[in-house]
């Protein structure tokens, strides 16, 4: 029985650039670093410009007929690529649903922790699940898991809006909150100091 073929565990090789030497096409089109076309030349022409450049001899489209090639710094381009998939990743954030749980009989420093932690989801763009877990006969007290509830709206009202008001889940009280994407306008004051009359001396 021939032997098994042994499991090769080593990390597959990154594919490397197609620039400068590597470049195998005996005939190139040709961009300077400028936008300038340079024609069609041989790789050995377009090397040597590159390297009279002191740049990168990159293959931009190898399907072309033939491969089309630019001169430019290699380095720099790939930072700028990098650069700009990062900046896209980070605006394709997928928003997640985040859940901050709690009881209706909550004293006031567990509930400044949950208001920073569902401040955190919302800066993070991500949508916050209030929840409010009732054990036994605390179900009787929906009416205090719903004050709590809108309690806890009102003060993330500058960063977060209400997307589904508190209601009742089974066993729980839940209320579904997003990122705010207005501004939240502030009412004026009702309570304004009337004007002194000013008094007249006759």
């Amino acid at each position: 029985m021939p032997p098994r073929p042994r499991f090769d565990r080593r990390a597959p090789e990154r594919e490397l650039p197609n620039i400068n030497e590597r470049i195998s096409y005996s005939s190139l089109r040709v961009v300077d670093s400028d936008g300038t076309q340079l024609g069609v030349i041989s790789r050995e022409e377009a090397l040597e410009v590159a390297k009279e450049r002191e740049l990168d001899l990159v293959l931009v489209s190898e399907k072309a007929t033939p491969p089309v090639c630019r001169i430019m710094n290699y380095g720099k381009f790939k930072f700028e690529q990098e650069k700009k998939a990062k900046e896209a990743k980070k605006k394709s954030h997928q928003t997640e649903v985040k859940e901050v749980k709690m009881r209706y009989k909550i004293d006031q420093h567990d509930y400044q922790v949950r208001i920073s932690q569902a401040t955190r989801f919302l800066k993070a763009g991500d949508k916050v699940k209030c929840t409010v877990i009732f054990r036994g006969r605390e179900i009787q007290h929906t009416a205090l898991a719903e004050t709590l509830l809108k309690r806890m709206a009102k003060d993330l009202e500058e960063k977060a809006e209400v997307q589904q008001s508190a209601k009742r889940e089974g066993r729980n009280m839940i209320m579904f909150l997003t990122p705010r994407k207005t501004p939240l306008l502030k009412k004026e004051s009702e309570t304004t100091e009337p004007k002194k009359a000013l008094r007249t001396i006759d």
